[in-house]
């Protein structure tokens, strides 16, 4: 199967300093692929450049060098009227649902934007019907959440909006960026299961996470990121079951478990140069009950 969206070589890098003197590289030489019906995470600590490298996806930050192409068409090259195009078939959903919103307005308003930009004659009946599919594909009451101010709506339904408004749209490509880290344990695993329903609709997925037992838990495929470089990647079982790379290792060492209590256990103190002397066993079945 052809990739649905397609990194090559890509690489970050910002002018800091005093008149952008100095250069901070955030992504280096990254490669991947996404394709249809596919969840992809890319896993990292904060400052490694997950984020930048959905940012440069959905063309909100420029890429240094390198290539991205949807469907086999560069990107970066995509005039205004291409871009809204592309906009169509991908879209991002990020880690602070409420900052997506005017709490001046109803939170409803995200959905009437996309009816506006893309269908402008679209007739009511049609548009209120086109809306209830939407939620309802995201496990959304209607006559809960329509109408509603965003400080009405707990965290995990304005995702799920976000991600109705996504689907409003011919949704193929969707970067998910830390989307479930500021919601509380019992909607993580809701919004995980609505990941995998659109992964089975035939979405391509990039999930973007600094949590190893989410991304285990979701993904077909991983890459581990240090410092904007990919350290490993592979199939999701083989990457979480035989690590290769040092830091991956040490990553997955780090992982808490339900059956041991803090200061219980020294494997878990390590410097992050430094390999641990010991892998503390951490298998998929284990990390998908942290997970929920």
């Amino acid at each position: 199967m052809s990739a649905l969206l397609e990194l090559e070589r890509c690489t970050k890098v910002y002018r800091v300093g005093s008149f952008g003197t100095r250069r901070l590289t955030a992504v280096s030489d990254v490669s991947f692929d996404v394709r249809a019906g596919e969840v992809v995470s890319l896993i990292g600590e904060s400052g490694s450049g997950k984020s930048t490298i959905g940012r440069m996806i959905l063309r909100l930050s420029p890429v240094t060098s390198g290539t991205i192409r949807f469907k086999g068409d560069d990107v970066s090259t995509y005039s205004d009227h291409r871009l809204k195009g592309y906009y169509r078939h991908a879209q991002g959903v990020f880690q602070d649902p409420f900052s997506s919103y005017n709490p001046v307005y109803k939170a409803d308003r995200v959905l009437e934007l996309v009816k506006i930009a893309y269908f402008p004659h679209v007739d009511r009946a049609t548009w209120r019907s086109k809306i209830e599919a939407s939620l309802e594909a995201v496990s959304l009451d209607p006559g809960q959440v329509l109408h509603k101010f965003p400080h009405q709506l707990s965290g995990g339904q304005l995702q799920r909006l976000l991600v109705a408004r996504a689907l409003l749209l011919d949704l193929e490509f969707l970067v998910a960026d830390e989307i479930i880290s500021m919601l509380d344990a019992s909607t993580r695993i809701d919004v995980l299961n609505l990941l995998g329903a659109l992964k089975a609709r035939g979405l391509g997925i990039l999930f973007i996470t600094h949590d190893l037992s989410l991304g285990n838990y979701i993904s077909d495929r991983t890459l581990i990121l240090r410092r904007g470089a990919v350290v490993e990647s592979g199939p999701t079982s083989e990457v979480f079951g035989d690590p290769r790379h040092p830091y991956t290792r040490s990553l997955l060492a780090a992982v808490p478990h339900l059956h041991q209590k803090w200061g219980n256990d020294t494997s878990y103190g390590f410097d992050s140069e430094q390999v641990p002397t010991a892998l503390v066993p951490v298998g998929p079945d284990h990390l998908a009950r942290v997970a929920v």
